[in-house]
């Protein structure tokens, strides 16, 4: 077995086609649905590690890897974790300046700044 396999527990074209591209668009949409409907963030963190349980089970029946790969687990759950959390931040912070443009004005891709005098004194 390579590094890679040993790590994750898969072939890197697996985790590359289940974890990233399927699954990681799983998590995108969930993240961004979590903050559309205002949930908190501890929410897309939760789904995250549904759906690393989800990965692993695709792994598993789809290209006989391993069910039951702690370190894979792991893994493909913080990445699901990172992808989730992210659009979250971006789709809240979307949010925040298209519902409240008088209060706040976009800052990168993740934030938002208050625009007027409050802005200036802190």
């Amino acid at each position: 077995m390579s590094d890679f396999a040993t790590l994750t527990g898969s072939a890197p074209g697996v985790f590359i086609g289940i974890t990233l591209v399927l699954m990681g668009g799983c998590a995108f949409m969930s993240g961004q649905a979590l903050a559309a409907t205002w949930r908190p963030m501890w929410q897309a963190a939760f789904y995250a590690l549904l759906l690393g349980l989800a990965d692993r089970f695709l792994g598993y029946a789809l290209f006989q890897g391993p069910l039951l790969s702690g370190r894979g687990y792991v893994l493909d759950t913080l990445v699901l974790a990172a992808v989730s959390l992210a659009a979250y931040r971006m789709t809240r912070a979307h949010q925040m300046v298209a519902q409240y443009p008088w209060l706040y004005e976009r800052s990168g891709l993740f934030g938002w700044r208050a625009l007027g005098p409050e802005a200036e004194r802190s």
